[in-house]
């Protein structure tokens, strides 16, 4: 670990009022990939990091990296079904974990495929595991803190298998985004370059690790030798900006949700914020009168408003200079990276005109996990280069200089509270409810969130739901931000002309009533 080298004493992560130097992620990681290998870790093998934003998740990042093995970060809210079904579908043989309550829900447990070992990162939750023969204290890697260092896997292919990023599929079920370690180190470089960080920057992350725009505040913040200072959320907005002062921050990502909620504090002006250098945004639009309010509350800050997706990490970022001119462009395509927008037989529209992003680049990464069919159409083959390009499914359009404007998905998927949900997978789990007949999802507008979601279900009249009985299931069965905000109970759901349920008609329906 190069920043090991040059700054061992020198705080690379800190949370929870604990500091992680450069010399102790180094030497943790390295225990903890000796550990992974007895257990029977072998190159390309799968292991995933069920937990919050802690220091333990970072060492976990590296240690798996070190033992040449594949890491997936999981999001600590995430609910039994889908913890199964991302275990069994990337075939992952251990989990590091904690969860609020035990190292793992049993009902996950009794779906797994495949036998899965366990490190517990608190070992009294190991107790009332019915796994818990196959649970190691994650104490009890450090025992022996003479192990020698292990180096990450320099010796692997730089076009091996980093990472798995889980992201939800317009199928229904996640689906797991292969990157390359090359592909991580391109995107992680070329986003550094243009926010121009360096060994001086401290960075607040707020965002999930399973979530890449927060992940990659961690392996950027390692590749130059900064800070990270990690929060679990955002909620909790007195404390995390007093960690701006405290810690001196440099750097602030974040989504628009957590700009409408700064905005709406009476207070803000009462917050230390003379260290912050730059804030970035991505992972939903960035409101215009966000921007021009963040602007007039902090005039010298440097304001990157970006796009990308979990398939290339990073596409475009609007310079700082043009903040205030376009304000609705995402910017032009970042370092190393190359766009086009094309209509539907291939060929780039011209400017003004609306077509379908497509992504080329060494942050490209190699497709979606066990699945080739929609690898083939979504990662496809240059004819004339050869080099590989992401159809990215987004309808934009660019001005006469080149700058990029989002329009929108070409499929339904909703963007709420920074995350991306598939209306699929939220109707799977309604359906689930005994006495729901059939039910659809939408977006909806919201000023805080920008787009909530709302379902509209049909029941059987005898079947006794109600409203709240269907959002307590919800709140059990997905993570926050999948649950609708409105439910509402219709006698039946409009049809188009092949019998399918008709979302637009219920979209016109609702912008009629609000």
């Amino acid at each position: 670990m190069l920043s090991a080298e040059k700054f061992p004493q020198k705080a690379a992560v800190i949370c929870n009022g604990q500091t992680c130097t450069y010399h102790q992620l180094n030497q943790k990681s390295s225990l903890l990939a000796e550990q992974l290998r007895k257990m029977g870790i072998q190159p390309g093998d799968r292991v995933a990091v069920f937990a919050d934003n802690s220091i333990e998740s970072v060492i976990s990042i590296y240690g798996i990296l070190k033992a040449a093995g594949v890491f997936i970060i999981l999001n600590s809210t995430l609910k039994a079904p889908k913890l199964a079904f991302i275990l069994n579908n990337s075939g992952a043989k251990i989990l590091i974990s904690r969860s609020a309550k035990n190292c793992i829900p049993a009902q996950a447990t009794h779906q797994f495929k495949h036998p899965v070992k366990i490190i517990c990162l608190q070992q009294d939750r190991c107790q009332n595991q019915p796994i818990k023969e196959s649970c190691i204290p994650w104490q009890s890697i450090y025992e022996n803190p003479q192990s020698p260092e292990i180096p990450c896997s320099h010796d692997a292919d730089r076009h091996d298998l980093a990472a798995l990023i889980y992201t939800s599929g317009s199928t229904g079920s996640p689906k797991g985004v292969m990157c390359s370690h090359a592909n991580m180190i391109a995107a992680a470089a070329s986003i550094i370059q243009y926010l121009e960080n360096t060994p001086d920057d401290i960075i607040l992350n707020v965002l999930p690790l399973s979530f890449d725009y927060g992940l990659y505040q961690v392996l950027m913040s390692v590749f130059f030798g900064g800070t990270v200072v990690l929060e679990n959320s955002f909620i909790y907005l007195h404390r995390a900006l007093q960690q701006i002062a405290r810690r001196r921050v440099t750097g602030l990502p974040i989504v628009p949700t957590m700009a409408a909620m700064l905005l709406k504090m009476q207070n803000l002006k009462n917050y230390d914020f003379s260290s912050l250098r730059y804030l970035t945004n991505t992972g939903a639009a960035f409101p215009v009168n966000h921007i021009k309010r963040i602007r007039e509350l902090f005039p010298n800050i440097r304001i990157y408003s970006m796009f990308g997706l979990t398939e290339c990490k990073r596409v475009c970022y609007l310079p700082p200079d043009q903040i205030d001119i376009r304000p609705k462009s995402v910017g032009k395509a970042m370092p190393n990276c190359t766009t086009a927008i094309l209509d539907l037989d291939g060929r780039p529209v011209a400017p003004g005109q609306v077509g379908e992003l497509v992504i080329e680049g060494p942050n490209v990464m190699q497709g979606y996990w066990d699945d080739p069919e929609l690898t083939a159409k979504t990662f496809r083959t240059d004819p004339e280069t050869g080099s590989r390009r992401l159809y990215s499914g987004d309808y934009f359009k660019q001005d006469a200089e080149g700058f990029l404007y989002f329009l929108g998905r070409k499929d339904d998927m909703i963007k709420t509270r920074g995350e991306r949900v598939s209306p699929r997978e939220v109707e799977n789990t309604l359906l689930e409810i005994e006495g729901i007949v059939e039910t659809a999802v939408i977006a909806v507008p919201d000023d805080l969130l920008g787009q909530v979601i709302k379902a509209f279900v049909a029941i059987q009249e005898e079947s006794g739901l109600t409203q709240q009985k269907i959002a307590a299931h919800c709140t059990k069965m997905m993570e926050n931000f999948m649950v609708p905000k409105y439910i509402e109970i219709v006698s039946d759901l409009p049809r188009n002309h092949h019998g399918k349920i008709d979302k637009k008609e219920l979209a016109k329906r609702e912008k009629v009533t609000s």
